[in-house]
C-alpha cells in the first residue's frame, strides 16, 4: 500500500521564510557585535579627532557618512558608537533578566506570604512606564553609562519575574513533575532537574525581544542627556547633538538614526520569529 508523504513546505508552511528571517536578522546583530568588539576592523579614523575645515562636510568619497560641526568623521562615531549602545542593552537586558529570574523562582517557590510581596512589588514596578521608571531612577543618581543600565535594567525587570514566576508555577503542576513526585524526586532536586528546565526555555527568545527594547531605551535616555556625555560617540547622544543642524546637515541625524533603527528591528523580529518557532514546537 503506497504511503502519501507531504513535502517539508507543505508539513510546515513558513519554515524556510522563518529560517531566512533567522539568517538575516542574526547576521545583522553578529555584524553589530563584530563592530562593537573591534571597531577598527571597518575604520581607522579615531571618532574624536577634529578637523573644523571639514565642519558639517556632506557624505563624500572621503567621509562615507559626512562631518559633524567639530569636522569629526560621522561613519567613524557611528561604528565607534556601537560599542556603548549594545554593551548598555547587553547589560541592562542582563540585569533585569536576573533579577527578574531570581524574583520569579523566589514568588512561585516560596511561601503564600512572600509570592504576595514579591508579586506586589512587581506589580508596583510594572505601573510605571519603563522609560520614565528609568528617567526617575537617572535623576536621583546621575547621568552615566552605569547609571543608565541599571536604569533601564530595573525598569525591565517586571516582564522577566512575571513570565518566571508564571512558567514555574505551570510546570509545577506538569504531569511529568507529578510523576517524578511519586518516585521520590522533590524539593529544589525536582526544581533543577525538573521545573526550571522545561519552564525556562522561552526566556533566552523574550529577552532577544528586551534587547531591542533596551537598546532604543538607552537611545532615547542618550538623546535627553542623561547616558554617556560628550563627545563620546553615542547614537543617541549623536542623534541629539544633530538636531540644530537638520536642515543644513541632515545625515548628523539620519545615519545615527538608521543605526539604531536596523539593529532593533533585527533583535526583535529575531525573538519574535523564535518565539513563534517556539510556541508552535510547544502546542
Amino acid at each position: 500500500m503506497a504511503v502519501l508523504t507531504l513535502p517539508v513546505s507543505a508539513r510546515r508552511p513558513g519554515t524556510g521564510r522563518s529560517n531566512l528571517t533567522i539568517v538575516a536578522s542574526g547576521t545583522v546583530l553578529g555584524l553589530a557585535a563584530v563592530t562593537a568588539i573591534v571597531p577598527n576592523l571597518l575604520v581607522r579614523t579615531d571618532p574624536l579627532f577634529a578637523d573644523p575645515t571639514a565642519s558639517l562636510a556632506a557624505p563624500s568619497a572621503a567621509h562615507w557618512a559626512g562631518t559633524d560641526l567639530q569636522g569629526r568623521d560621522v561613519f567613524s562615531r557611528i561604528i565607534h558608537g556601537a560599542r556603548y549602545s549594545l554593551s548598555i542593552g547587553l547589560g541592562a537586558t542582563a540585569l533585569a533578566l536576573a533579577a527578574g529570574l531570581l524574583l520569579g523562582i523566589l514568588a512561585a517557590t516560596a511561601p503564600r506570604w512572600a509570592d504576595m510581596v514579591v508579586s506586589r512589588a512587581v506589580d508596583i514596578l510594572a505601573a510605571f512606564p519603563e522609560v520614565l521608571l528609568a528617567l526617575l531612577f537617572i535623576a536621583l543618581t546621575g547621568p552615566g553609562v552605569t547609571n543608565l543600565i541599571v536604569a533601564i535594567g530595573i525598569a525591565g525587570i517586571p516582564k522577566y519575574a512575571r513570565l518566571v514566576r508564571t512558567q514555574v508555577l505551570t510546570t509545577r503542576q506538569a504531569g511529568y513533575v507529578e510523576q517524578a513526585r511519586t518516585y521520590g524526586i522533590t524539593g529544589f532536586r525536582s526544581l533543577l532537574r525538573h521545573v526550571l528546565p522545561n519552564a525556562l526555555g522561552s526566556l533566552p527568545i523574550i529577552a532577544t525581544i528586551g534587547l531591542g527594547e533596551a537598546i532604543v531605551s538607552s537611545a532615547a535616555l542618550s538623546f535627553l542627556g542623561l547616558g554617556p556625555q560628550p563627545p563620546n560617540p553615542e547614537w543617541g547622544l549623536m542623534i541629539a547633538e544633530s538636531r540644530d543642524y537638520l536642515r543644513h546637515a541632515w545625515w548628523l541625524g539620519v545615519f545615527p538614526g538608521a543605526a539604531v533603527t536596523v539593529v532593533v528591528i533585527a533583535a526583535t523580529v529575531l525573538g519574535r520569529t523564535l518565539q513563534a518557532r517556539y510556541e508552535r514546537r510547544s502546542s
